[in-house]
């Protein structure tokens, strides 16, 4: 760095030196040649100098090259002393790691059995408790069962309730405590009823008892008589042990009251009601003597007045069922909050874990108008026992009549009011879906109706023949009728878009694009065929196959129509453009021309090529006329392997006959053209053969 600022600074001297030169010396003779000369003189100057400076660095230089040979040596033995110390260094660290490791996991399995030693000691007393409570409820035990569950809530849960079998537990008990008041209102039904049986005997046991009873009482006054005056003073000091054993009974049983609360309240009320219904049969006469009048025409008027009442209910639920049904908004309840989610439980039995799983917010799959329906029909079910309560008839005979009552309410008033529904022209499509999974679900749920009959009218079905709601067919109607109505709306549809085609038959090329109306008809189908999503897979399936047949059929009678009169080659290929660009595509999920965007099946479940056969008929006949292979569909005509197969005779005369006329009109000014003529010439002999083909049909038919 040094040497090159020297260069530097003589270089900046020579330069100075030159320009003062010329600026000197100009106007002198030979001045330029002088100069260079002295030049020439202090460059040799120079350089002796610098020769001088090299020789005296030049032994220094030399004696570092040297000192740095010998450091390098050294430095090499360093490398290879401090490389081996660092690898005896690790190898002796790993055994220690890996005893470190061994050691740390040890006392983390030590902490953890402890841990688990405590939990598993804080815990056992509970499961020991909550064993003895399965071995009590086993045994029928259920008083003792009923202390051992207010033992569990009240002092053992609070130990463990952060953990997960605890709350199950908890979970549990209610349904616990609801099967041992369901058992205990069964046995007192049974004991009840064992009553009524042996009411005969028990009424004579009961009158010699009071019998007994009242001769030992008259008894015992006439010898307290004789014996008042002696027993008086035993008596007076007797007074007030027998009060401090009647206050500590009092008081015992005040604390027996308040551990006993709950259902004891329920059970009293229910006996007592039962006692006084038997009671009545008892006193009450038969039925066809009050006074001694047969009273047969009565009852029978009572039931005539009971139909009549009935189908005066039925003409009001069904107006009750169209309001339902007119404020429906006919799409899933959406719910926010846990309260939402229960208010819409407690007025519907509806079960789904996954929905339960689901978090806040989400939607129950029906609509708003299911639970007012089920709510609507129980209140029908009120509504009739009203008036079978004062009928005086048994429980079954009510139970059956409320049954029929409902059936009517079901498979006419429901049915009917579905039917309309589904018929009315502002139902679309995504109401019609809604509709289907409304009555879904109201089938599922006539199984708890059947069950609140048999709670109101205390008949078990599983000892009485009881009859059944026919809720499984009158919804399986509504729903087919809903599916019909889906596929015709879903034509109608179609029929619309297809109406907006406006093709121009005698265009000479092709747009090179798919039509537009049926790129809009094919979102169209698209986003209806997410809505069948929730719909069942055949139905969807159904409706799907049925839309591409009926569109299909469309395009085809598009070509053939008798108001067409001539279609140039270019339209035939913008028809057959339209096939593979837009309905290819939507039938198969072809995504190799929207590679932004993966196609799939419109609905998914079809085997293989079954979407396709919906457009076997059109594909064929625009192959044929794309390829213009007239020989092979000539040759092979009626063959099972034949190409064209599907590919009707008259339907190829027609359109060809409607290109042959466009020909002879494009061509008036170049029927002279060789290529243009041929053509001609071979349209015309297929027609002719197309001609014959069909005529020899016809007579051979």
């Amino acid at each position: 760095h040094i040497k090159h600022l020297e260069h530097e600074h003589l270089l900046y001297i020579v330069n100075a030196v030159k320009i003062m030169s010329l600026s000197v010396y100009d106007d002198q003779p030979n001045a330029h040649k002088k100069f260079m000369e002295k030049l020439d003189a202090c460059i040799r100057n120079h350089d002796k100098e610098i020769e001088k400076m090299c020789n005296f660095h030049h032994q220094g230089f030399v004696d570092a090259i040297t000192e740095l040979l010998k450091v390098r040596t050294d430095a090499e033995k360093l490398k290879v002393q401090v490389t081996d110390t660092n690898r005896r260094f690790q190898d002796a660290g790993k055994e220690v790691i890996v005893h470190t490791e061994d050691i740390i996991r040890c006392r983390i399995q030590q902490r953890n059995i402890t841990t688990v030693v405590e939990k598993l000691q804080l815990c056992l007393p509970v499961l020991e408790m909550y064993s003895k409570l399965k071995e009590q409820m086993s045994a029928k035990r259920y008083y003792s069962a009923l202390k051992t569950m207010e033992q569990l809530e009240n002092v053992y849960f609070p130990w463990v309730s952060q953990y997960r079998f605890c709350q199950l537990m908890i979970e549990n008990l209610p349904r616990l405590r609801e099967d041992i008041k369901e058992i205990s209102m069964s046995d007192l039904k049974d004991f009840l009823e064992s009553i009524r049986k042996h009411s005969d005997k028990i009424g004579e046991t009961a009158m010699k008892q009071a019998q007994h009873q009242k001769t030992f009482s008259v008894s015992l006054q006439k010898q307290n008589k004789m014996k008042f005056g002696k027993n008086m003073y035993i008596n007076h000091d007797r007074i007030p042990e027998e009060r401090n054993e009647t206050v500590l009974k009092h008081s015992l049983e005040e604390e027996d009251e308040n551990e006993e609360e709950g259902d004891e309240e329920t059970f009293e009320n229910y006996y007592r009601k039962q006692r006084k219904k038997q009671a009545r049969l008892v006193l009450q006469p038969q039925s066809n003597m009050g006074y001694g009048f047969p009273v047969n025409r009565l009852f029978d008027l009572l039931f005539e007045i009971r139909d009549q009442y009935n189908e005066t209910l039925l003409k009001k639920w069904a107006g009750v069922f169209r309001d339902i049904f007119e404020e429906d908004n006919y799409s899933p309840i959406p719910i926010v909050n846990e309260e939402e989610y229960k208010i819409v439980i407690s007025k519907f039995p509806f079960q789904d874990p996954d929905l339960e799983k689901q978090s806040f917010p989400k939607k129950f799959p029906m609509s708003q108008s299911v639970p007012h329906i089920y709510i609507q029909v129980k209140e029908f079910i009120y509504a009739s026992l009203k008036f079978s309560e004062s009928l005086h008839r048994s429980s079954t005979e009510i139970d059956d009549m409320l049954r029929k009552s409902t059936n009517l309410l079901l498979t006419r008033t429901l049915s009917s009011c579905l039917l309309n529904l589904i018929r009315k022209p502002h139902i679309g499509l995504t109401e019609l879906v809604q509709i289907i999974i409304n009555t879904t679900h109201l089938e599922q749920a006539c199984k708890y109706l059947e069950d609140f009959i048999t709670n109101i009218t205390n008949i078990s079905q599983e000892t009485v023949h009881t009859t059944r709601l026919y809720g499984l067919s009158t919804f399986k109607d509504a729903r087919h009728a809903a599916e019909g109505e889906i596929y015709t709306k879903l034509n109608q549809k179609i029929d619309e878009f297809v109406q907006l085609a406006d093709y121009d038959w005698t265009m000479s090329e092709p747009d090179g694009r798919a039509s537009g109306y049926l790129m809009d008809l094919i979102n169209f189908l698209r986003s209806i065929f997410q809505v069948f999503t929730h719909l069942p897979g055949k139905v969807a399936q159904t409706a799907c196959m049925s839309a591409c047949q009926h569109l299909s059929t469309s395009l085809m009678q598009m070509l053939l129509d008798s108001e067409l009169k001539q279609i140039s080659m270019g339209a035939v290929q913008q028809f057959n453009l339209d096939y593979y660009i837009g309905l290819f595509l939507f039938i198969t999920g072809n995504p190799y021309l929207n590679y932004m965007k993966k196609i799939s099946e419109p609905v998914p479940g079809f085997q293989g090529d079954t979407l396709q056969l919906a457009f076997i008929d059109l594909r064929q006949l625009l192959d044929l006329f794309m390829v213009w292979d007239w020989s092979t569909y000539l040759a092979d005509y009626g063959q099972p392997a034949s190409k064209y197969l599907r590919v009707n005779p008259n339907t190829a005369l027609t359109l060809l006959e409607k290109m042959k006329d466009t020909s002879k009109k494009n061509n008036i000014f170049a029927q002279f053209r060789k290529n243009d003529r041929d053509k001609q010439k071979l349209i015309e002999t297929v027609v002719k053969q197309l001609r014959s083909l069909v005529n020899g049909m016809s007579q051979h038919t």
